[in-house]
């Protein structure tokens, strides 16, 4: 059982940090910024959490059970996404020599879960025919900037694998990090289905009419003000 009676204890104030084994090194040290990316993604869960509970669950008078559907289904599997975050986060806060014997680590069976999950969501979903933009209402838009940290993540994972050695991130964390961007992805194409949104989808330069820009409107809009204005 953990039991924490204070936050601060002013052993980072000179820059330094403990590991889990209780070793020190400085903050600027690339471990640490792996913990750091992981404590982000798992706070970008919490911001996706948030934003479900704004939806609306009526509209024009009538109930929107898809957003039940949706809070239901998402509630659960991203409260256990963040569990998973906070033990993959005490297993990165060390090298993997000197885990304590004691702790339960991240294992193929997360990383199943994952796929599972994506291919129950896949299954419902229509082929993509482009890219998708980052975009959509705010629980999808938190969805795509959580899948980007999470693709950070594993970048400063590999970069702590570079700085360390191959030792360095035992092989299953970095598999489960890297399902985890893509079943991001999956989900919130599956929220934006459930929650009758249209897919903001890249359309290629040489495909695009040519750009005027928005500068006539904003003209436009100061010549419609003028104009009231002289009445």
């Amino acid at each position: 059982m953990v039991k924490i009676n204070r936050v601060y204890t002013g052993g980072g104030d000179g820059g330094e940090s403990s590991l889990v084994d209780g070793s020190r090194r400085k903050k600027s040290d690339p471990r640490f910024a792996v913990v750091g990316a992981c404590d982000e993604v798992n706070s970008w869960l919490g911001m996706i959490l948030a934003e479900l509970q704004r939806l609306p669950d009526h509209e024009d008078g009538g109930e929107r059970t898809n957003v039940q559907r949706v809070q239901t289904v998402l509630n659960e599997t991203l409260v256990r996404v963040q569990n998973e975050l906070f033990d993959l986060g005490a297993e990165l806060a060390c090298p993997p020599e000197t885990l304590p014997e004691y702790m339960v680590l991240i294992s193929e069976g997360q990383t199943d879960v994952l796929m599972q999950e994506m291919d129950a969501w896949l299954t419902a979903l229509p082929p993509l025919t482009s890219f998708i933009l980052p975009a959509g209402s705010p629980p999808i838009a938190c969805m795509h900037v959580t899948r980007t940290v999470v693709r950070r993540l594993e970048r400063t994972m590999v970069s702590l694998i570079d700085h360390e050695g191959e030792d360095a991130v035992r092989p299953l964390a970095l598999v489960y990090v890297n399902r985890l961007s893509d079943w991001l992805f999956v989900m919130g194409r599956w929220v934006g289905m459930m929650l009758n949104e249209e897919e903001a989808l890249w359309v290629p330069l040489g495909k695009r009419p040519a750009e005027k820009g928005i500068a006539h409107r904003v003209e436009q809009m100061q010549a419609n003000d003028d104009d009231f204005e002289a009445l």
